[in-house]
């Protein structure tokens, strides 16, 4: 699968997040998502990015946009991961990798490449974030929001 285009709209899912509970696109439409990918739970630059969203989650929640990380990890990993980091958004396993390969982020080597969508009130894709830097990532998306959200 590609990568999909800005302007389309945002491949739907269901996926259960660390705690086992089970999550739709389509229960967030009508408000921003950030549905982020990610290669692996507790890795370095994981680690960073995760912590970043974190510490700038207030940014994010006063734009009023829902943060969703995506990883082939089980849900067991999340709930550790988000336990061990004290992580505030919801973290969704995709195991089957059928999310991943939908969103056109599958790679062979770590499961999953580090890409990010912004996703807008109606579903469509509002920007692709390609090649993720994990330490910028946080600042550059909120920095993004506040342009479109005016």
């Amino acid at each position: 699968m590609e990568i999909p285009k800005v302007g389309t709209e945002a491949p739907e899912f269901t996926l259960p997040d660390q705690d086992g509970k089970m999550h739709s696109l389509a229960e967030y439409q009508g408000s921003w998502v950030l549905l982020y990918f990610y290669p692996k739970d507790d890795t370095p630059g994981c680690t960073i990015e995760a912590c970043t969203i974190r510490d700038q989650f207030k940014d994010f929640t006063t734009i009023g946009v829902n943060v969703l990380g995506v990883s082939t990890d089980s849900v067991a990993s999340h709930k550790k991961f988000v336990d061990a980091y004290q992580l505030p958004f919801t973290l969704l396993a995709d195991e089957h990798k059928e999310v991943v390969g939908a969103y056109g982020v599958l790679a062979t080597y770590v499961g999953t490449m580090r890409t990010s969508f912004l996703i807008d009130p109606e579903g469509k894709i509002a920007k692709v974030y390609e090649k993720v830097k994990p330490e910028k990532h946080a600042a550059e998306v909120i920095a993004d929001l506040k342009d479109l959200v005016r």
